[in-house]
């Protein structure tokens, strides 16, 4: 038996133990947005450490201006050193009536197609996901001794409300953590029997717009037909940022935006997502997105502008005919490649500008810039997992973009120069974010087994 097979073995054999530690976790209400939580926050972070501390690592909670961050450190035989990032906090669980059962009291349940699932606040998001890796760490230990390869881990307290302190403890301790690469486990499956290495995730720039005309709300029996209504204007604005293509017209939009390699895109061809299988079941039947591109495209891998949000005037009960003095709206654009985020926003305030008649004014607000992350196709790291992911799932694992972001990501790269392997259990039925959320107990089983297996194979060399 080589000394994978044996690890392999132990993670079968430690099943049950495995899902205790996890619910152990689960227990501890780490809620970071909320004050009130505050020491079960700190308290899950305590856990952490002492489960680290019992497997080998030196491990400690770091403070920061918020939630504290574990750092956990062991060496190994031999390969690359990695840094395994995850989080230990988790989403508020509103609306609680909907819970069918007290979201940190987790259990097992069974559905009516036979799965197995954990159901719990942080199950899936991220603490279950994190353990996967955790309880790998613990299996080869259990039965070498030692780790296969260096590992330091980062397991921070505050991804789900921006892991707004986390970006100041990485630039302050840059140096030790400039590792080889960077393993992550809060992403997803393709789907039940299909893993994936996710490649890439947007970036973010979201703007705030507010364009005043007249100095008050005015009588439109009286001004309509003359005074610039702003809620027109901002209309026209915003629905000139399309062509009849679906292309987003501001100038140098897609600069930095490449094509997919065309084996890359055959896979994701292959999974045969269309608009029936993705936008059926929210009552929608055609993509608006660009034209020419396949649907999985449109929603990973290539630049999006949309508008989120727009008010102005009465919105009231009953009538009240005004043209208002002011229109706001939110704008927000995910960002894909070598999209420069500060060059997005500052193209798209020269865009509205540029439309803006002369006795009318416009401000600007922004709530987030952040650049996207690609990996490279060619990457080592990447071809390894994608082969070690089929042999355990049985099933080629497809390399695909994410539509969303991981906000400490882009930093390994940017800041630490590192490039980040993505890897992840969750399905899309995990109720993330949602009351009743689970994790599939194959997907927390073999979510341990795909670890040990990546491990191995980075340890290669």
């Amino acid at each position: 038996m080589s000394t994978l097979d044996a690890v392999l073995s132990r993670i079968d054999q430690d099943i049950e133990a495995s899902v205790e530690r996890l619910f152990a976790l689960l227990r501890i209400a780490s809620i970071s947005t909320d004050p009130a939580y505050k020491a079960q926050c700190r308290a899950a972070a305590e856990h952490v450490a002492a489960d680290l501390k019992s497997i080998g690592f030196t491990a400690d909670v770091r403070p920061t201006e918020g939630h504290p961050v574990v750092v956990g450190k062991s060496n190994g035989a031999c390969g690359p050193h990695v840094l395994f990032y995850g989080h230990y906090d988790v989403q508020p669980v509103d609306p609680l009536e909907l819970w069918k059962t007290p979201p940190f009291e987790p259990r097992i349940e069974t559905l009516p197609d036979g799965r197995k699932i954990i159901v719990a606040r942080g199950a899936c998001d991220d603490k279950g996901q994190a353990m996967t890796f955790i309880e790998a760490c613990r299996a080869y230990k259990a039965v070498t001794g030692k780790l296969p390869l260096p590992i330091t881990m980062m397991i921070e307290g505050e991804e789900e409300c921006g892991s707004q302190h986390l970006f100041k403890f990485v630039r302050d301790n840059a140096d030790e953590f400039k590792l080889d690469l960077a393993l992550v486990c809060d992403t997803a499956m393709w789907d039940q029997k299909t893993p994936a290495v996710t490649t890439s995730l947007r970036g973010l720039v979201y703007e705030d717009v507010k364009i005043t005309c007249a100095d008050r709300d005015l009588h439109s029996g009286v001004f309509g037909g003359a005074a610039q209504n702003p809620l027109r204007l901002l209309s026209k604005i915003l629905g000139a940022l399309w062509d009849d293509d679906g292309r987003v017209t501001i100038p140098g939009f897609y600069d930095g935006v490449r094509d997919l390699p065309a084996d890359i895109k055959a896979d994701l061809a292959a999974l045969d997502l269309t608009p029936e299988k993705f936008l059926g079941p929210i009552g929608l039947k055609e993509s608006s997105g660009e034209k020419g591109r396949l649907l999985i495209e449109q929603i990973t891998t290539r630049p999006t502008a949309e508008i989120n949000g727009m008010i102005g005037g009465y919105t009231g009960d009953g009538a009240k005919t005004v043209i208002p003095g002011e229109a706001k709206a939110k704008v927000s654009f995910r960002l894909v490649g070598a999209q420069d985020p500060q060059k997005i926003r500052d193209a798209f305030r020269a865009f509205v500008r540029a439309r803006l008649p002369a006795d009318c004014k416009v401000e600007f607000g922004n709530f987030g810039l952040a650049p996207a992350l690609q990996l490279s196709f060619d990457n080592p790291a990447l071809n390894k997992a994608r082969a070690v992911l089929g042999e355990e799932w049985g099933k080629k694992a497809v390399a695909v973009g994410a539509g969303g972001s991981i906000p400490i990501v882009a930093d390994f790269k940017s800041v630490l120069g590192m490039d980040s392997l993505l890897v992840g259990f969750a399905l899309d039925d995990d109720r993330v974010h949602s009351p009743n959320e689970k994790f599939d107990l194959t997907c927390y089983h073999k979510g341990i087994r795909s670890w040990a297996r990546v491990l191995d194979a980075l340890a290669q060399g």
